[in-house]
């Protein structure tokens, strides 16, 4: 969440008037976030979230969005549901952007998981993924292993060289690396893909809600687990590996879902894949963001840390050792 389009009070209560929304008292733009422009939004009948849709999400991926949050809804998943107005529609345009306005669920996001979160974040995410497997429509991951190159090519190897020295050859050999090697034959479905602790509510150790599925997209379920792994499992600034969290996180998983034999096998590759996919697009936002953007830039040597650590054999074969052996999907 974040906000590049700048709205006054006036604008949006004429916005709301279109809806059964009761009336504007306070309205605050969120600035965590690189997506969308997102403000908190009270009224006098209850609390929404504002969404407006910036130049990187296309309109026409809107109804996927829209239908996988219905279906998660419907499944007893805790994600939050589009509003509709007086008259049914859920889509509108505000300040020249395509925008909605979205439930607000309670919670709190975490920037210290306890281990007893990570689990909770683990089970929520099996009965996300258990719930889709009925979903049955689909939106290519714009974000996967063919476009990583390209990403790194736009933020050029100056760029690159810029954040951090050395770092344009490593990518270039992290693609030549994955792209050899990338599993492509495993089960795919509707993912979250950006499950980091600032899209998980939480009030205690139970979550609340799940948000910001604005990369949700169709793609192994492996690659959607570890990218919430490398999200959750780590100091912020990636300096350390937290082995209670991940040993949570995967045992709650693991509790409702499972985790088959092959796709075991891939996740020390999904987790380099992961790593890579958020380090370009940091990377990219830290080259690119507008300086009048209220929006806090992440650190791209974040991921690079982590990568630097799911690429040492020592660290997998341990980590992969939380797993245990012959786990069975469920």
């Amino acid at each position: 969440m974040a906000v590049y389009t700048q709205l006054g009070p006036e604008q949006v209560s004429t916005f709301l008037a279109q809806y059964d929304a009761g009336e504007l008292i306070a309205l605050k733009g969120i600035a965590e976030g690189v997506e969308n422009s997102n403000y908190f939004v009270e009224t006098t009948k209850s609390r929404f979230i504002l969404t407006l849709y910036e130049s990187r999400v296309d309109l026409a991926d809107l109804p996927f969005f829209y239908a996988l949050l219905k279906h998660l809804h419907v499944a007893g998943c805790k994600v939050p549901r589009f509003i509709p107005d007086r008259n049914g529609e859920w889509l509108q345009n505000l300040a020249g952007r395509p925008a909605c306005l979205i439930e607000f669920l309670q919670g709190v996001s975490v920037t210290q998981p306890t281990p007893a979160q990570a689990k909770a974040t683990g089970v929520a995410l099996g009965q996300m993924h258990s719930a889709l497997a009925d979903f049955d429509q689909k939106r290519p991951n714009s974000l996967g292993l063919l476009s990583w190159r390209p990403l790194a090519e736009q933020c050029t190897a100056r760029g690159l060289e810029d954040i951090n020295e050395g770092l344009a050859k490593r990518v270039e050999a992290e693609c030549d690396f994955l792209e050899e090697r990338w599993p492509k034959n495993l089960p795919q479905r509707a993912i979250h893909a950006d499950l980091f602790p600032d899209n998980v509510l939480m009030l205690g150790d139970r979550v609340t809600g799940l948000i910001d599925f604005y990369f949700a997209c169709t793609d192994a379920l492996g690659y959607d687990l570890a990218v919430t792994h490398s999200a959750w499992c780590f100091t912020n600034d990636g300096t350390r590996f937290q082995t209670d969290l991940s040993a949570n996180l995967l045992r709650g998983y693991d509790s409702v879902h499972g985790i088959d034999a092959p796709t075991r096998d891939a996740l020390p590759l999904f987790f380099r894949g992961a790593c890579l996919r958020f380090l370009l697009t940091r990377c990219y936002d830290w080259i690119n963001t507008p300086a009048n953007a209220l929006v806090t830039r992440k650190d791209p040597l974040a991921f690079l840390r982590r990568l630097d650590f799911y690429s040492d054999d020592a660290n997998i074969s341990e980590l992969m050792g939380q797993l245990g052996n012959g786990i069975e999907a469920g």
